[in-house]
């Protein structure tokens, strides 16, 4: 620890208690009494108009006695963190101002809007985003009535707040999302507020471990304020029930130094809460400093806030003899106003004019001169910074030509490649155009060189800012990869942060555990969603995920590692946000992949294998193929001049691999059987066009897979997605194999063997479903049934597949 800095820290950590009396702070005053005076009263305009937001419908600065009908009849919020977060703002535009800091703000505890609003609103910044809220008497209103109403505006941070990154519906993530923003923004401090109940999630409790990963000299820094007021919506909290020395020593455990702001007298509060936050933020620039300008390599010890305040400060204390603040009871509406309640109308009135907003607003309504200067000005505002609207910061990628890794492919099926391992390299290319710009980079939960994208590592390495021994690999305190955690909740939500603040990226996982982030998905899907309807949103890149390591090929990892889900939740989001991806081969991955990585607003997810796979098109054909979706392949069908007895289909490497196998039986022992070869890249494709923006139209679907004919489609995931997807076409002859949650460790082939998506099982299929067939099918279904007995047989000696499993290749006939 810097000598110069062991006093005030053992004055702020080694009595805390202490320091929020008013002795404590003799010597040590970092405000004027005017500015304090000053604050205090932010402080007060802010908190009113939380509560305006809250409760009122009309009378919005109390003109005339509150009465019942100035009350929204349905009162829906949270009050609890409210204050708090209030109080931190104020002192977070200070210190802007005082430092001249590039700062936005991250609201963690669930449900703080009228906090982050309110303020958003007496710094200017709401009028302006939204003209017709003005900052008046008549704008006061329309702010307070719009407040979780219908047709008006959620009751949590969301992204109809300016300033925000983070929606405030799900839990856990503000951390992470403050890291994913602070990398590679090295003027960028990022204030993120983690409430205390926020802190219990497993997903905040991993992203203390972020500051393992940040580089004092490219990227920006963070500061997280663990608001510690006590309780969730029921129960206390962990944190806040600890002893004081526990709390600290995890802290520090987990490598910050925490500096600690505890009481309930606002002058006292302030004042500390100034010091120590000037403390943090020269900490901060100290750190930064001799790092950039020292070449101090030592991994530093960022400080953080611990504020310990009552729960829905400043509210009502008691209310029908129960204790309302620094308890639960003033987590969501600390009082009930309506019919039932009359009498509390008075109480809602003495609480808001506890504020005495004659003091804070004009005549007009409009914050006072003196106060509003408290704020910063023009982007220096929290709620105007760009990187809170990342579009606005979004600089195009420098692409390589994807053409310059297209494998050779003389003939269909006639060479075998890792498809993930060519898109390695074509990342590499990605990484490396793009160093300067310091705007692209890779995630993942240590599954980078599994998912065979090691090439990335020939341009960069994985950012590690932690101990490193002589045998690591590609670690650096600096680098354009982060997958050195086990935690896909860290990763996603770092690429968000990433993402949301003007960058690009991508996220590799196995297939299986993506499950993981399904919530943190679903919940930027919601995010985008909004956005798209909000024209001051500028469009963002695309969340792109990769996930390898898929259902069909686990070798030893077996059933735990067998879940193609994400698809089918991935679906359920609207159809202008999600696409899917299943490339048949390494060319067609390319092309897929340079499309995701250009493109805006999407949630795109691409599922490619990394073993080794015949690969079927040439660039030229790929880049047909995936521009058009889906299609006929025609060098595998038979029915150019002739309607189709069959429709053969598939989605996906594997599926294409097992149809492509099927055909080639069918059309050695049965060759006056016409088949149609369609194979499917883009999913979505298969939903009506009046369901999803790439969707095909009746006429375009029924001219691939007829009006009538037997289609027996092979798919990567659940059966049931494709029934689903399709079920309002007109031909209802569809028969899907997929995965059915069947699975072991086994040989590759076994498990198609295992959910009847083998070549046997399809053949038999059509021999099922094809009429007049005859005896020539009743023999082919006899041989393959046969086979798969064979089969069994073969594994369970040999311990792999036949050879004519492992050594075939695509032949229309022999």
């Amino acid at each position: 620890m810097p000598t110069d800095m062991l006093d005030t820290e053992q004055l702020l950590h080694e009595t805390p208690e202490s320091l929020a009396g008013e002795e404590s702070l003799k010597g040590h005053a970092t405000l004027t009494p005017e500015l304090l005076r000053q604050m205090n009263a932010y402080w007060r305009a802010a908190n009113y108009v939380s509560v305006g937001q809250i409760y009122l419908y009309d009378n919005p600065l109390l003109k005339e006695p509150l009465k019942l009908e100035h009350v929204k009849p349905l009162v829906v919020s949270h009050w609890g963190t409210t204050p708090g977060q209030n109080f931190i703002y104020v002192h977070l535009n200070r210190i802007i101002k005082k430092y001249d800091l590039n700062m936005f703000y991250i609201a963690g505890p669930g449900h703080g809007g009228p906090a982050i609003v309110g303020n958003v609103y007496l710094e200017g910044t709401w009028s302006e985003v939204y003209p017709n809220v003005t900052q008046d008497e008549a704008g006061l209103k329309k702010l307070f009535k719009q407040f979780s109403f219908p047709g008006g505006i959620s009751s949590h941070v969301a992204p109809t707040t300016p300033g925000s990154i983070h929606e405030g519906g799900e839990l856990g993530y503000s951390l992470s999302h403050a890291f994913g923003a602070a990398f590679d923004n090295p003027d960028l401090i990022v204030a993120c507020v983690i409430g205390d109940g926020e802190a219990e999630t497993a997903s905040l409790a991993t992203s203390w471990q972020s500051n393992k990963f940040l580089d004092p000299r490219t990227d920006g820094a963070v500061l997280p304020i663990l608001h510690l007021n006590g309780y969730k919506i029921s129960n206390p909290t962990v944190l806040a029930r600890v002893e004081h020395e526990e709390l600290d020593q995890f802290l520090r455990g987990c490598g910050w130094t925490p500096y600690f702001v505890e009481g309930d007298e606002p002058e006292a509060m302030h004042e500390l809460m100034a010091t120590t936050i000037d403390v943090a933020i020269e900490d901060i620039h100290r750190f930064q400093n001799n790092a950039r300008k020292g070449n101090d390599t030592t991994r530093p010890r960022w400080p953080m806030i611990v504020l310990k305040s009552p729960k829905g400060w400043t509210g009502p204390k008691v209310v029908d003899g129960l204790q309302i603040e620094g308890t639960f009871r003033s987590h969501q509406v600390p009082l009930l106003v309506d019919p039932a309640h009359p009498d509390h109308v008075k109480l809602l009135e003495a609480w808001m004019k506890s504020y005495k907003a004659e003091e804070l607003f004009d005549e007009n309504g409009r914050l006072n001169a003196e106060l509003a200067e408290l704020a910063p000005e023009g982007n220096r505002r929290m709620g105007a910074n760009p990187h809170a609207n990342g579009g606005i910061l979004l600089r195009d990628l420098d692409m390589p030509d994807f053409h310059d890794h297209a494998v050779t492919v003389n003939s269909p099926g006639a060479v075998e490649v890792e498809d993930t391992l060519v898109l390695g390299s074509f990342l590499r290319d990605v990484a490396k155009l793009n160093q300067d710009k310091r705007n692209f980079r890779v995630f993942g939960p240590d599954e980078t060189v599994s998912n065979l994208l090691q090439a990335v590592f020939e341009v960069t390495n994985r950012q590690w800012d932690a101990r490193e021994y002589s045998n690591d690999e590609f670690l650096s305190p600096e680098g354009r990869v982060l997958d050195s955690m086990l935690s896909e909740n860290q990763c996603e939500g770092w690429l968000e942060g990433y993402l949301l603040t003007g960058r690009h990226g991508l996220f590799n996982s196995y297939e299986a555990f993506i499950r993981i982030v399904d919530s943190m998905f679903s919940q930027h899907a919601k995010w985008l969603k909004v956005c798209r309807e909000l024209p001051w949103r500028r469009d963002i890149s695309s969340l792109n995920y990769l996930l390898a390591s898929h259902v069909w090929q686990q070798d030893h990892n077996g059933f735990t590692h067998q879940d193609p889900g994400f698809l089918d939740h991935v679906i359920n989001k609207k159809a202008d946000i999600v696409r899917c991806y299943l490339p048949a081969d390494a060319n067609c991955l390319l092309s897929v992949f340079d499309h995701c990585l250009r493109s805006r607003n999407y949630v795109n997810v691409v599922v490619a294998g990394k073993h080794a796979l015949p690969q079927w098109l040439t660039m030229e054909q790929a880049v047909v193929h995936c521009t058009e979706g889906a299609g006929i392949w025609q060098w595998a069908s038979n029915d150019q001049n002739d309607e189709p007895d069959v429709v053969m289909g598939c989605c996906g490497d594997t599926p294409t691999l097992e149809i492509l196998a099927a055909v080639s039986i069918l059309r050695e022992h049965l060759p006056a059987l016409k088949i149609r070869v369609v194979n499917v890249v883009d999913l979505m494709k298969l939903q009506p066009s009046t369901e999803h923006p790439h969707g095909l139209t009746e006429r375009d679907y029924d001219s691939l897979f007829t009006k009538d004919k037997h289609i027996i489609f092979g798919f990567h995931g659940y059966p049931w997605l494709i029934h689903r997807l399709t079920y309002a076409r007109t031909n209802r002859n569809l028969h899907v194999r997929g995965y059915k949650e069947e699975g072991t460790i086994t040989t590759p082939f076994d498990m198609r063997v295992q959910n009847d998506l083998d070549r046997f099982h399809l053949v038999m299929d059509v021999v099922d479903r094809v009429p007049n067939l005859g005896s020539k099918g009743d023999y082919l279904k006899q041989q393959m049934q046969d086979k798969l007995i064979e089969h069994k047989h073969y594994i369970d000696a040999h311990g792999e597949d036949m050879p004519e499993i492992r050594n075939w290749k695509w032949s229309a006939t022999k």
